[in-house]
């Protein structure tokens, strides 16, 4: 999770050595604490809770320091959250095990029902937001004087195109929608995050002058097909070996351990052989979670192994919440795009809006969609911890800091405004008494 095994804090010549554990210790207890004070005073969604606590704190530690010129607390902490590996915390740690979890409870007989939906939302959605996000990015800032290269208007364009599985999640936890459009938003965030992990490096590489072996559409959609169905077929085998071994004995602290290895062996294996781990992850997690129950698993077993799982979810959901706001610590925000960031907002919900309104219209001659449902998805579409995991692993470079300050402004509104609101505007057009509705 870290990239040094230790960091000093203090000034003087006794720094205090904190530990990989100690740092891991004081992210649990933060967490804890700010998770505490948000059900104790505040009632907001627990993940959202404990981002804005967090960003408070990191902003209130900001404004201690310009008051008081003698107090250096606040570059000390930000010299302890920078050790922490973002990127790799979420897209090689986090992410792994936060989809298998949501993959676990999503019903298989109703995500086949909107297969054709959820599979085009996830891939030519993405591709669509990724075109608008870019060209729209590009007419802004250079509108504002701060251009951004069209191949790096791209880069931004399939960063923040994919909605965030994790947060999609977490508000569908807290907010009550119509069975279909509950399995269409679930369904998407949960694939469309390795199809747009797959277009980020493909633009990556043609922006950075890289040869990433894929040349021209052909060979994109090539490289795309043979990392989606790569992982598709690594997931199903993983999930079929776990499933056997699971039917096999009746021991639910195993069973347990056999999901937790297979989550990690499967997304190990998948980074090595250089095909999707989400999806990989994610066809695991709906075997297991379909096919588990009342074959492989008894009563007990699967209380206790959904249980986990629900466990594992809410308690990770919760850190990668909070070092969203920590990050504001350490990311250096270029003061000189902000007004290109503020704009960046309206420009990804209009690409949001374009790439489910296309696919909706042309699909609802042969698929039923509640009322309100395009605008529920463009408005319910979030932005989370990958899309920030994926702007931090951009090259050192100008380009890489206008890219982190738009992504994060952009992501901040995603989670506390369409977040908070989201639950309202559900309530509005897509009521749950709709009697079209199986």
């Amino acid at each position: 999770m870290t990239e040094l095994d230790a960091v000093s804090l203090g000034t003087g010549d006794t720094p205090l050595t904190l530990s990989s554990f100690e740092l891991i210790a004081g992210l649990l207890v933060l967490t804890a604490a700010f998770g505490w004070l948000n059900e104790r005073f505040f009632r907001l969604p627990g993940t959202v809770g404990v981002l804005i606590m967090g960003l408070a704190a990191s902003l209130i530690l900001l404004a201690i320091e310009l008051l008081f010129h003698d107090v250096v607390l606040y570059r000390e902490l930000g010299d302890i959250v920078r050790q922490i590996d973002f990127q790799r915390t979420v897209l090689d740690g986090m992410l792994a095990f936060l989809l298998f979890a949501g993959a676990l409870h999503v019903d298989f007989a109703e995500l086949r029902d909107r297969a054709v939906v959820v599979a085009t939302m996830a891939t030519i959605g993405v591709l669509i937001s990724t075109v608008v996000v870019a060209f729209g990015i590009w007419w802004v800032s250079n509108l504002l004087g701060t251009p951004i290269p069209l191949a790096w208007a791209f880069v931004f364009g399939a960063l923040i195109s994919p909605t965030d599985p994790v947060a999609v999640l977490a508000t569908l936890k807290a907010v009550k929608v119509p069975k279909s459009l509950e399995v269409d938003m679930s369904g998407e965030s949960l694939f469309n995050d390795g199809v747009g992990v797959v277009i980020f490096s493909i633009c990556l590489a043609l922006a950075g002058g890289g040869d990433h072996g894929a040349t021209g559409i052909g060979g994109a959609a090539q490289l795309l097909a043979v990392e989606a169905l790569g992982g598709g077929v690594l997931g199903l085998a993983g999930g079929y070996l776990a499933y056997r071994a699971m039917k096999q004995v009746d021991n639910y602290s195993l069973e347990v351990l056999i999901s937790l290895s297979l989550v990690a062996g499967i997304y190990a294996i998948a980074a090595r052989l250089g095909t999707s781990g989400p999806i990989a992850v994610v066809i695991a997690g709906l075997f297991i979670g379909n096919r588990g129950p009342g074959r492989a698993m008894s009563e007990v077993t699967q209380r206790y192994l959904f249980g986990f799982w629900t466990l594992v979810d809410e308690i990770l959901n919760s850190v990668l919440f909070l070092l969203i706001g920590l990050e504001v610590l350490v990311l250096r925000l270029g003061t000189s795009f902000g007004w290109v960031a503020v704009l960046a907002i309206p420009v990804v919900l209009a690409s949001r809006f374009v790439s489910v309104a296309l696919p909706a219209t042309v699909l609802s001659r042969w698929q039923f969609f509640v009322p309100g449902t395009i605008t529920t998805l463009t408005w319910g579409g979030l932005r989370g911890g990958i899309s920030v995991a994926l702007a931090l692993s951009l090259p050192p470079g100008p380009e890489r800091d206008a890219l982190v300050t738009i992504t994060y402004i952009v992501v901040v509104f995603s989670v506390l405004v369409q977040g908070l609101s989201v639950e309202r505007l559900v309530r509005r057009l897509a009521p749950c008494t709709s009697s079209k509705e199986a």
